[in-house]
């Protein structure tokens, strides 16, 4: 099956361009988010990603609909490659089943792994040069209130409402509030 995804970044941005080459590709399902590509959170993007099975080909206009940089790609394309689902843009002629399109998806890993370690070794000079002034105090623990923490964990844990409404809640990623709670957990055995 042939599996469309389109994205725009606000309600109030049309469509129809997009519709129309899904349609003259023959794609047979259409998710869309019409939301900011910055954002990670994009709904009809992660039920596309649980909705294809083994076989089937996602479609999308062009990567910088589909994916918001590099990384976020790669990952994508292996989940995609995981589930035995074959990935096209068009703009880019990238197409998972021939050699060329995975030569360019090899690209496009070379190129990311190559800016991360750009990206760490800037940081890490950042830092040496920030220690040698005797200005780097390091990452500062989030401060989490413990009332309102436990009072959330409560919660949670009672099945009221859920880990991702805990986190919001208390403004914490999930590496972040789950460590916490193994740490409020220990404490209170």
């Amino acid at each position: 099956m042939k599996v469309g995804y389109i994205r725009v970044s606000t309600e109030e941005q049309n469509t129809a361009r997009q519709d129309i080459l899904m349609k003259q590709l023959g794609v047979e399902k259409i998710f869309v988010d019409k939301c900011s590509g910055k954002n990670a959170n994009r709904p009809k993007l992660m039920e596309m990603m649980n909705f294809v099975r083994e076989g089937d080909t996602v479609v999308v206009s062009e990567i910088a609909r589909f994916a918001r940089n590099t990384k976020d790609l790669l990952n994508l394309i292996d989940r995609l490659n995981e589930a035995g689902v074959q990935f096209e843009s068009q703009k880019e002629k990238i197409d998972t089943t021939t050699p060329t399109g995975q030569f360019m998806l090899t690209v496009f890993g070379a190129v990311s792994q190559l800016e991360r370690e750009y990206i760490l070794a800037r940081q890490k000079e950042g830092i040496d040069a920030k220690k040698a002034r005797g200005e780097y105090k390091g990452r500062q623990p989030i401060e989490v209130d413990k009332k309102q923490f436990e009072q959330e964990y409560k919660l949670w844990k009672s099945g009221q409402i859920t880990a991702t409404t805990a986190m919001a809640h208390l403004g914490l990623k999930p590496n972040t509030f789950y460590r916490r709670v193994k740490e409020y957990e220990g404490e209170n055995r």
